[in-house]
């Protein structure tokens, strides 16, 4: 009986090591993203854009053919409730790709490092405003003390930090509408890239056909990188499954700051953007604010699990 309890414990420890290799992994790849926009950033957003979507669809149709998920992806795109929210799902998440292409070619990657940093503390207003999920004492004054961080941007700025809002609702919301459906993360995002296909795959060829595009267009290197758009797309997704399948949604928790942690650390130390005493305050209090909000969720399933007991 020990030796089945010792081998369950260790099969158990085994399993979490490497949901966190592939947890270590999704959001450090997440976070060194920019490094490949910048690599084709001679490359309109919209072109960038586009591509991302032609050359995601053929890469999660394979997923999703060793997945086994062709019912799972039928019954959605002919489910009258389903398919309008893959449809709203679908101009969510286009939107949040191109602001977040548009801001790297911009020189501004800092501002999508605050937007996902703040995305979590969205998320919980978003589930008290939309799904009534009560929020505890702590979890308001980190709120609030993000909404101090922010409304300190835009006092010494002269201007709300729109990118970082934009990315941090336009993503809080797709998670939202993406909750309502039945599909897991790579056929739901099958099922948004092919919606948007054909309006992406006609943009490219009327670029290509008017000689505006950027692909085959006797350039080898764009000819390489831009196809690689559906890796960087699909890669990090089926890491993230294999994570979360394998990890609590705590610790999955802990891990989604690394990717805005690195793109901070890419804007600042890599790329140069202006870091200020402005930047300082308001990075200061939404880390605070995610120091708040951590300590809050572990404090409260802490709670939860000494009362089962």
């Amino acid at each position: 009986m020990n030796l089945g309890v010792g081998s369950a414990a260790g099969r158990g420890a085994s399993e979490a090591a490497i949901g966190a290799t592939f947890a270590l992994a999704a959001f450090s790849f997440w976070g060194l993203a920019p490094i490949y926009f910048k690599l084709v950033d001679e490359v309109p957003p919209l072109e960038v854009l586009a591509q991302r979507i032609v050359w995601s669809v053929p890469l999660l149709a394979l997923l999703v053919t060793l997945g086994g998920w062709w019912g799972r992806i039928r019954a959605a795109l002919t489910s009258p409730r389903t398919l309008p929210l893959l449809g709203l799902s679908t101009l969510l998440i286009s939107v949040n790709w191109f602001v977040f292409i548009y801001a790297i070619d911009q020189e501004r990657v800092i501002e999508i490092s605050l937007g996902y940093y703040v995305n979590p503390l969205v998320n919980v207003l978003l589930g008290f405003a939309v799904l009534r999920e009560r929020l505890l004492r702590l979890q308001w004054l980190a709120v609030l003390l993000a909404a101090a961080g922010v409304a300190n941007m835009a006092f010494q700025v002269g201007a709300l930090p729109w990118i970082s809002l934009f990315l941090a609702f336009s993503f809080g919301l797709y998670g939202l509408v993406r909750k309502m459906t039945p599909l897991g993360s790579a056929e739901g995002l099958f099922c948004e890239t092919l919606l948007v296909s054909p309006l992406a795959l006609g943009f490219v060829v009327y670029l290509w056909v008017g000689g505006g595009g950027h692909f085959l267009v006797r350039d080898l290197r764009l000819d390489l990188l831009l196809p690689l758009a559906g890796l960087v797309t699909a890669l990090p997704l089926v890491w993230f499954g294999s994570a979360a399948r394998r990890l609590s949604l705590a610790t999955v928790g802990f891990f989604q700051y690394l990717a805005p942690s690195i793109q901070f650390l890419l804007a600042v130390f890599l790329y140069g953007e202006p870091f200020g005493r402005a930047h300082l305050v308001t990075f200061g209090c939404i880390w605070g604010a995610l120091a708040l909000f951590t300590f809050a969720g572990l404090s409260a399933r802490r709670r939860k699990r000494e009362a089962e007991s």
